[in-house]
């Protein structure tokens, strides 16, 4: 008896391990399937996000006259390099690249530093209004930017600031979502930091400088890179504010580029300097991605 009850438990616990094994076995098949089907999804969206930059590429090396045919081709039967010697003699090109790249620059200089002092008055100093203050600003936000852009061009105008650097820069100076995004991230840090300054004898713009902006490096580059690349590719305000080929900026000038004395769109000329005006960007992207990144996690967690 003891020697059967023996050998029927050996069986069981035999089953019990054979179905452990089948489990780990299925949740192990399970697992891979998922990962399988995540690697799919995102080589998927790769794909996707990747494709206008590679039809971007090979159009700007691809002959006009290609171009134009019906129904497109993705692989041209010729490449050559004329749509890139045609952009450099229409328009000046390098010319344009510097206006771009003060007008970005300074653009977010300025409004980054702005944006944040307004930012530490409304997270980290208590005045009367303060609530109402920063309603105030949201609120500007609801005005569609359309509406101003008469009002402020007769104003800049008046001020003789047409086809100037200063024209494109000064309405720019200053952000309400760069605001808010800084005070909501300034409102987190510790105050305790602000009165130990303060019992040391440090002003209001020496405590912002020395002990909140060094401990906000992550919004701050998240702020900047938004300003940087939005009046990088920004096209309307500097297209108004510009008539002349060696003032504009290089979007304003590509956007010249369509029916330039012809009626013909030249496409390869186009994405030649889309692609030459895309590409600080994702130079620039390209080494700082990893702070980039984390400031936006970081941010979020805030």
């Amino acid at each position: 008896m003891s020697h059967a009850a023996s050998a029927n438990t050996v069986s069981q616990l035999d089953q019990e391990k054979l179905r452990g094994d089948k489990l780990k076995r299925r949740a192990h098949t399970r697992s891979m399937i998922a990962r399988v089907l995540t690697y799919v999804l995102l080589i998927a969206m790769t794909i996707l996000i990747i494709f206008p930059l590679l039809i971007v590429l090979i159009t700007s090396f691809t002959p006009n006259k290609q171009t134009q045919t019906w129904p497109p081709k993705v692989i041209p039967s010729s490449f050559t390099f004329d749509n890139y010697i045609s952009l450099f003699q229409r328009m000046p090109i390098g010319k344009q690249m510097l206006n771009t790249v003060i007008f970005a620059g300074a653009v977010t200089i300025f409004s980054v530093f702005f944006d944040a002092l307004a930012a530490y008055g409304l997270s980290r100093i208590d005045f009367k209004g303060r609530g109402f203050l920063l309603g105030i600003l949201i609120a500007t936000m609801m005005i569609p930017s359309m509406a101003l852009l008469i009002p402020v061009y007769k104003l800049l105008a008046s001020m003789n600031l047409v086809n100037s650097y200063w024209g494109i820069i000064i309405p720019r100076l200053a952000d309400v979502g760069g605001i808010f995004l800084l005070r909501q991230f300034f409102i987190s840090l510790p105050k305790d930091l602000d009165n130990a300054a303060r019992i040391d004898g440090a002003g209001e713009f020496r405590i912002f400088l020395q002990i909140v902006l060094p401990n906000a490096k992550s919004a701050v580059l998240v702020v900047a890179m938004f300003n940087f690349m939005g009046n990088w590719n920004d096209l309307l305000w500097p297209l108004i504010m510009t008539s002349k080929p060696e003032t504009r900026t290089i979007t304003a000038g590509l956007a010249m580029l369509t029916g330039h004395g012809s009626s013909v769109t030249p496409y390869g000329v186009v994405m030649a300097g889309a692609l030459i005006s895309a590409l600080p960007l994702l130079i620039i992207f390209f080494f700082i991605q990893k702070s980039f990144v984390q400031g936006i996690a970081m941010t979020g967690i805030k």
